[in-house]
């Protein structure tokens, strides 16, 4: 008896492994060809934009074009990615289809005229809104349409960055500090794998990250972790203040939003008044460099996230600031993209910036602060150690490991998705 019921399980477990996949596919092969379009859209704009420097000076009607294109056609899409956090919480309205296209769109318009912005949220609003789409289409129950969505999140994170185990883990860490659900494990890691397989078939690459340092092994049995006690304590210190630093910009952020919405009584001056201010900003701070992504800069010699990995380079000590309020300000005054490429920004030149106070590896640190910001700003260490992993190897996984966990205790229990519950208190 126990042999059969054994069996009909295995059946179960079977049927839903393939009836996910049937399902999943589809979401993977539109998500990741939306993302590939999108990434070959951004840095396109992100050339011209180089090369037509007076296009920040429109980048306040920007805000106006961007405002309207949300007034007429978004409704709930406005909401990005906490929407969808939202409705897999508790199914209400559903994700409407019309996101991916508006999301697409707006962010490309930011980056054409010089926000300081991400593609994260984009990537993952394109899933969640084609996610939602197929899953109306289908007739599903609210119950997969939950976990079609999870699916939806993997798919785009995981194609964006090229990180699909990443993608995976995130879609299940981000929705609820402290609580991971399995139910949609299979589904998600499907999802993010296909998504970023169809996206580089595309012939989308992604940004190269290395890190040079080795260091000792911590024992000859364990060749490939490596770990030095007195550069694991400068790691834990740098893990407190990447923490820090990603409850400053979460608070920051929603603080401009909050102000301005309170004190710009006509909704659309708000991107106009954001789009001014980061003008004036790129004046004080003289260079361009915090505009747009953050990952290359137009001159070799540039502040970028690339060149956070050189002891050489010419970030500066403030550089992980300045990128800091540029971005708060972009996404809390109404101009849309992600938040995490600017928070891998601001995380790897706070490491550069610490190493050389510290004297610690500079290329590591910039690793460590790359995914660490990004783990205290989402409250996802988990998710952040796997994709220092998937971007850097093995060699330094306890370092990874130790700066994300760090940061993710001292960011609080704050974070940039206002709809991400709190489940289980990081300290009692």
């Amino acid at each position: 008896m126990n042999k059969l019921k054994n069996s009909l399980e295995q059946l179960t477990v079977a049927y839903q492994l393939l009836r996910w996949t049937v399902l999943v596919i589809p979401v993977a092969i539109i998500v990741g060809s939306l993302v590939a379009l999108f990434l070959w859209l951004l840095d396109l704009v992100t050339h011209i934009r180089w090369e037509h420097e007076w296009l920040l000076f429109a980048l306040p009607l920007a805000g106006v074009l961007i405002y309207w294109l949300y007034r007429i056609g978004g409704k709930q899409a406005d909401k990005g990615n906490n929407l969808i956090m939202e409705e897999i919480h508790q199914p209400g309205g559903g994700v409407p289809a019309r996101m991916a296209p508006l999301v697409l769109l707006t962010t490309i318009i930011t980056h054409l005229f010089g926000g300081s912005a991400g593609r994260e949220g984009t990537a993952v609003q394109i899933g969640g809104s084609m996610a939602g789409l197929i899953g109306k289409k289908l007739g599903l129950s609210a119950a997969d349409i939950r976990i079609l969505l999870m699916t939806g999140i993997a798919a785009g994170f995981g194609a964006v960055f090229g990180t699909p185990l990443t993608g995976a883990v995130f879609a299940l860490e981000v929705l609820a500090i402290g609580v991971m659900r399995y139910d949609a494990l299979v589904p998600c890691l499907i999802a993010a794998v296909f998504a970023d397989i169809v996206c580089s078939a595309w012939n989308i690459h992604h940004t190269h990250y290395a890190i040079h340092y080795i260091g000792e092994p911590l024992t000859a049995a364990i060749p490939f972790i490596h770990l030095d006690l007195w550069l694991l304590g400068k790691v834990i210190v740098a893990g407190a203040a990447f923490g820090l630093s990603s409850a400053l910009f979460s608070k920051l952020m929603h603080r401009i939003k909050h102000h301005a919405n309170a004190y710009i009584k006509i909704p659309w001056l708000i991107p106009v008044a954001g789009g001014v201010v980061i003008i004036l900003l790129s004046y004080l701070a003289e260079t361009t460099d915090y505009l747009g992504l953050g990952v290359s800069s137009k001159s070799p010699d540039g502040i970028s996230i690339l060149a956070a990995f050189d002891a050489n380079s010419n970030v500066n000590n403030w550089s992980w600031l300045w990128k800091l309020v540029f971005t708060a300000i972009t996404l809390g005054m109404g101009f849309k993209g992600g938040e995490v490429t600017p928070l891998f920004f601001i995380g790897a030149t706070l490491g550069h910036t610490l190493a050389l106070l510290m004297g610690a590896p500079v290329d590591l640190f910039a690793g460590l602060g790359f995914i660490a910001v990004f783990a205290g700003a989402t409250n996802t260490p988990i998710a952040c150690t796997l994709m220092g992993i998937e971007l850097f190897g093995t060699n330094h996984v306890l370092y990874f490991a130790i700066a994300c966990f760090t940061a993710y205790y001292f960011s609080g229990h704050s974070g940039i998705y206002g709809a991400q519950r709190l489940e289980v208190r990081k300290l009692n």
